[in-house]
């Protein structure tokens, strides 16, 4: 242990001993709380990363004493609502994270009340068991899209409001629209390239496509499929199911372990094989490469997919330092605005987007290190929008709005809701298109 404030080494995180009692002990959970919320009222290092920590610091310097002790537990709900799981106090704030003695691990603090206060006590609402389980509703709205996407539209006010009261989500909040042709079903139908790679590439990745890019957003498989195959890589897909990021924010830990268990029973026979495991979004990417060790520190398994994972622009960058790596030929006329997902950084490989992206000739990159405030399933409920809309004001201020300007991300959901803010707070007349970084790469090949 460190006794020492702060230092150079990596953060340390212990596993979560979702499965002892003393985990959701009521008594023992509050006992935790107070011991790192003061700890946090005594720094202040985190004030301005997200709302939990003014909203606790205010009731602190609200209370009776302005200490932590005349402070109800029963208020402690308010600084977990605010939590995204964002990760960055832990890794870019806190002088207090393991190896250091006052081991402070806020986030996962907030998962352990989560867990205890909620899934423990009276589990996932029937609400949350249909939208948390993304396979079921991303399959019911690709078969009928174009209805539901009307449905969800902003526009159909009454029905948003209906929405809203029913489901607890925003009737404001931009919904991600479905697509009829899910990147699987094109997958069934595309004819590979893999036949005619050299055998002397010993490269060879498995592409783990996610469920909002399965569902939502194909295209941004389709351009890593491009650029892939354009580098002479031998490429397959597999999706068996949701890597389960939205029931952990839930705290919903046990359906986590399962579906760990599960995909990763499909992933090791490629690892087996030779394959890397590629990502194709950051949150997804944690998943595989840390929160499911945590979750369950003593299955092999998982150290073994989490040792062979790569998030897409991480492979690719290292890719391009490869002699022959095609880099992009067109001269793309667009001014990036590249915002930087939280999640990119809670895996601490640094800003590998960027680094892929400047291999393209003549491309503007504005870089956003700013939170966009969505944080999944946070940045669409009705108690939490108008935080995610607060955040991404912030972020989008940053955004040198041109008449060729572009937002990308490695986070769909992060580069849409950040249009949508910039769109709003604006008064632009159109909204700024989106990009993932890799298809804006895909985008500067020449096609044959």
């Amino acid at each position: 242990m460190l006794s020492k404030e702060g230092g150079l080494g990596a953060p340390l995180r212990h596993p979560l001993n979702w499965k002892e009692k003393s985990f959701t002990d009521k008594s023992q959970l509050d006992t935790e709380m107070r011991r790192v919320f003061d700890v946090c009222h005594s720094c202040r290092r985190c004030f301005n990363l997200c709302d939990s920590f003014p909203r606790l610091f205010d009731l602190i310097d609200e209370s009776e004493t302005g200490e932590l002790d005349s402070v109800s537990s029963s208020n402690f709900g308010s600084v977990e609502e605010s939590c995204t799981l964002c990760d960055l106090c832990f890794l870019s704030k806190c002088p207090y994270v393991p190896p250091h003695e006052f081991n402070i691990d806020f986030p996962h603090l907030m998962l352990r009340y989560r867990h205890a206060e909620k899934i423990k006590k009276n589990g996932l609402s029937l609400v949350n068991k249909i939208i948390l389980n993304t396979d079921l509703t991303g399959k019911i709205g690709s078969y009928f899209a174009p209805i539901l996407n009307w449905i969800f539209s902003k526009k159909n006010k009454l029905i948003r409001q209906l929405i809203e009261f029913s489901t607890g989500i925003h009737k404001e909040a931009k919904l991600p629209e479905f697509k009829i042709k899910t990147f699987d079903k094109f997958f069934k139908t595309k004819k590979f390239k893999n036949d005619n790679i050299h055998e002397s590439n010993k490269r060879k990745v498995v592409v783990y496509t996610t469920c909002y890019v399965n569902y939502n957003l194909p295209e941004i498989a389709t351009a890593t499929l491009k650029v892939l195959e354009k580098n002479n890589i031998n490429v397959e897909f597999v999706y068996p199911e949701c890597c389960g990021m939205p029931k952990l924010e839930a705290g919903d830990l046990k359906s986590v372990v399962g579906k760990a268990r599960r995909i990763s029973s499909k992933l090791l026979p490629w690892v087996d094989k030779g394959y890397e495991i590629l990502t194709l979004t950051p949150s997804c990417g944690l998943m595989l490469k840390s929160e499911w060790q945590l979750l369950d520190p003593e299955n092999k398994v998982l150290k073994r997919i989490s040792d062979y994972t790569k998030d897409i622009c991480e492979y690719v960058e290292e890719l391009s330092r490869d002699k022959g790596f095609i880099k992009g030929q067109n001269d793309i006329k667009k001014n990036i605005s590249l915002h930087i997902a939280c999640h990119t950084k809670a895996q601490n490989i640094g800003v590998k987007s960027a680094d892929m992206l400047r291999t393209i000739p003549n491309l503007n990159i504005n870089l956003i290190d700013k939170c966009s405030g969505h944080g999944g399933s946070f940045g669409v409920k009705k108690n939490t929008y108008p935080l995610a809309k607060k955040y991404g004001k912030i972020a989008s201020r940053k955004i040198k709005s041109t008449e060729n300007t572009v937002i990308v991300s490695e986070c769909p959901l992060a580069a849409k809701h950040l249009s949508e803010v910039n769109y709003e707070s604006k008064n632009n007349n159109t909204k700024l298109i989106t990009y993932h970084p890799i298809e804006i790469l895909a985008e500067s090949y020449t096609d044959e």
